[in-house]
């Protein structure tokens, strides 16, 4: 399948990070570079990016530091005027998020990567460094509701227009489309109800009109879905969900082409601050060596507790891309691997029911996180999505009975068995 074929591996000189005596240099770390461009992704998750210190450690260093000395007065300028490679300050930069974006790029095939605090942070820095006030954007309407929040609330205060549509019928982005028009903003899968949009028609008409295409890639998972092989300009991902996989810290990561990623959205991230701290971004990289194998474990549990659900009393819907009976089945085939590792399903009755089968769960926990490990779930109109107006959620297909499950790494008789007993 093409999702899975071989990419330009992003490829900038090292920085030192200690004095040239201490590490090997840009041009020895470049040459070994290329005899690595061979082997596959996940191999190159685990080894790529690495910087080690004097004392060559097998996993990489935390560099707990704020800022950075210099040899000389001179070499101070130099660095600050751009004259020479090197960090100046961590909000700037620092060689574990350089690290970092380096295993990133490898993974998506984007020329170059920055890291944010948080994945909400991603979102509304590639959305505002793409446009100014008097341009307008349209985005899907089924989408996170702190991404729904900037969209109606934050970004028409800087004079930006928005225009929100059903996410997955296609003329309606083409008819929305004005002279102004910037970017198209939409994820997919998407949350909670599990839509596919079709990336590679909204990338065409997007193209024919100079409008950037910008995705939330979170829900399928990095490996299992790339965006930018479908026309996509700008990658962008919770960091907190899979990436760390464990639950264990905030992230952000926006994705694209190196003239926007290390000029205009560097410049914003530098001078603004939402900085990703060091211990995060080296948790990551270790999350990072273990993605491929936790996927794929997610994904097909999500299958498995997909597969069961439909055949178990008390359930009135199941939603899952991987399913035939998925109105775009046929479209996630085309630009996904696998089903995803989240099921969206109704239980028979009400906010009541609901409630009930939640409340009699002790394995799966509650909560509107995902991506975890441990297998999540969560209600989606009163969390995640509670901001909706009735409206809104009628229209995403977001019931009373609507809950969203990620899958985690337990097993899967496990996590049948505690479904099981609770949706008596």
């Amino acid at each position: 399948m093409h999702l899975i074929s071989k990419f330009n591996i992003y490829k900038k000189s090292t920085i030192n990070i200690t004095n040239e005596n201490s590490v090997l240099s840009a041009e020895v770390e470049m040459s070994k570079n290329k005899s690595k461009d061979k082997h596959n992704i996940q191999t190159k998750l685990i080894h790529s990016g690495s910087q080690r210190s004097q004392n060559n450690e097998t996993s990489e260093a935390i560099y707990l530091t704020s800022g950075y000395v210099y040899n000389s007065a001179e070499e101070a300028e130099a660095r600050f005027k751009g004259e020479l490679d090197g960090y100046i300050y961590s909000r700037y930069s620092n060689p574990n998020l350089t690290m970092l974006e380096k295993k990133l790029c490898e993974m998506e095939g984007a020329e170059a990567a920055r890291l944010t605090s948080s994945g909400m942070a991603a979102v509304f820095w590639a959305l505002f460094t793409n446009v100014q006030s008097g341009d307008h954007i349209i985005a899907a309407d089924a989408l996170f509701g702190s991404c729904l929040s900037i969209l109606k609330d934050i970004l028409p205060n800087y004079g930006i227009e928005v225009t929100i549509v059903r996410a997955n019928k296609i003329e309606e982005w083409e008819k929305s489309i004005k002279k102004n028009t910037k970017v198209f903003f939409f994820e997919t899968p998407t949350n909670p109800m599990l839509e596919i949009i079709d990336m590679e028609k909204l990338s065409q008409i997007a193209k024919a009109n100079n409008i950037k295409v910008i995705i939330d890639n979170v829900f399928a998972t990095p490996l299992r879905q790339r965006p930018m092989e479908f026309g996509a300009d700008i990658v962008i991902y919770s960091a907190t969900k899979h990436i760390d996989g464990q639950g264990r810290c905030l992230g952000g990561v926006i994705l694209g082409d190196a003239e926007f990623i290390e000029n205009k959205l560097h410049d914003y991230l530098k001078h603004t601050g939402p900085a990703l701290s060091p211990f995060n971004a080296w948790i990551m990289m270790k999350g990072l060596e273990t993605l491929s194998l936790r996927t794929d474990r997610q994904i097909e549990s999500a299958r498995k507790i997909a597969d069961h659900l439909l055949d178990l009393g008390g359930i009135k819907e199941v939603i899952y891309p991987g399913h035939k009976s998925h109105p775009e089945y046929s479209i996630a085939q085309k630009q996904m691997i696998g089903g995803g590792p989240i099921v969206t399903f109704k239980v028979d009755g009400g906010k009541k029911e609901a409630f009930d089968f939640l409340n009699k769960l002790d394995l799966i926990k509650i909560s509107n996180n995902l991506g975890d490990a441990k297998t999540l779930i969560t209600h989606p109109k009163t969390t995640t999505h509670r901001n909706l107006s009735d409206t809104e959620c009628m229209n995403l297909g977001i019931t009373e009975c609507t809950l969203r499950m990620s899958l985690g790494l337990e097993d899967i008789d496990d996590i049948m068995f505690d479904i099981d007993k609770s949706i008596i």
